[in-house]
């Protein structure tokens, strides 16, 4: 059966990157957690404007 998750290796600015994980602990979050929650803001209003993204 194959795995809803998926491995993604992510290259960012170091200091970005030390930001943006103080970002997600001040969120409650691990940085994998947060990054998931912007893909799915991101994903979310994308559908709004364009409608549902569906594959076969």
């Amino acid at each position: 059966m194959e795995s809803k998750l998926v491995g993604y290796t992510l290259r960012v600015d170091r200091q970005y990157f030390k930001k943006f994980r103080y970002v997600a602990e001040y969120n409650g979050r691990s940085a994998n957690r947060e990054i998931e929650q912007y893909i799915k803001k991101c994903v979310n209003e994308f559908e709004k404007e364009h409608g549902k993204i569906e594959f076969e």
